[in-house]
């Protein structure tokens, strides 16, 4: 199978499993991550979803360009491949774990999580410019790291180190190749254990200000959680504080 679907302790691990085309995305691969995201979306035994690619040279390459020339690919459709919040909801929260190469269509990938765990290894680029292409998808990057360090990625279309792109605020935590499915799975589990309205509504909350004014984020935050507060779950979490135990989460 072009990408696989596994579900480990309520997180779940949807694989690009195409290492020996460095998990580049041609069609069976797009289908597949959109059918991933969909089956996640429905699964109520997953709380977090981690996208990740097969093998240790590759996250991600890109887009396969060898289909995409056959096919003589001119505009990418806005669906060409799953940008969370613009052409697939995810409500629950998403990690990147970048085991190599995030290039191209592969930092897309990686930036459209909300969090990303990257190998001392992996290294990200947006390669577009060096072969004609264009990253409209790249849009709301400034948003993510500074100004001048996406117009540089942009322009120069030069690698960015693990390392570099942790110190400019782009990935989460580092690992080592060895251990970068813990550490990722170690961060699911910690957001999972949490209460599912509180984690859904926190989500929405980080995103407010990238798409209204602070002053206007204020209230729609106040929307958010209101029903948090008034949730079975509020009233669980604070009798499991009390009683010196583990709350029970119905997400209700």
């Amino acid at each position: 199978m072009s990408v696989t679907y596994e579900v480990r302790d309520g997180v779940a691990w949807l694989t690009i499993n195409r290492p020996e085309a460095r998990n580049s995305l041609n069609k069976a691969v797009r289908d597949g991550l959109f059918d991933g995201v969909r089956t996640f979306n429905a699964d109520d035994t997953a709380r977090v979803l981690v996208l990740t690619g097969a093998g240790d040279k590759a996250f991600c390459a890109g887009g396969d360009l060898k289909e995409m020339s056959s096919e003589r690919l001119a505009i990418p459709p806005i669906d060409f491949v799953p940008q969370f919040g613009r052409n697939i909801q995810v409500d629950k929260p998403t990690i990147a774990a970048v085991n190599g190469a995030a290039f191209a269509g592969g930092f897309l990938l990686a930036q459209t999580c909300d969090l990303c765990v990257a190998s001392t290894t992996a290294t990200f680029a947006i390669t577009e410019a060096r072969v004609g292409r264009g990253a409209p998808w790249a849009a709301p990057l400034p948003l993510m790291i500074p100004r001048r360090i996406a117009m540089e990625l942009l322009l120069t279309a030069a690698p960015m180190t693990a390392q570099r792109a942790h110190e400019v605020g782009f990935v989460n935590r580092l690992a080592d190749p060895a251990e970068l499915t813990h550490t990722t799975q170690q961060l699911a589990q910690q957001i999972a254990a949490n209460a599912p309205l509180s984690v859904a509504a926190g989500k929405q909350t980080a995103l407010l200000t990238a798409e209204q004014p602070l002053s206007g984020a204020f209230d729609t935050a106040e929307d958010l959680w209101a029903p948090v507060y008034l949730s079975s779950d509020a009233q669980e979490g604070m009798a499991a504080f009390a009683e010196k135990r583990r709350p029970t989460w119905k997400g209700h």
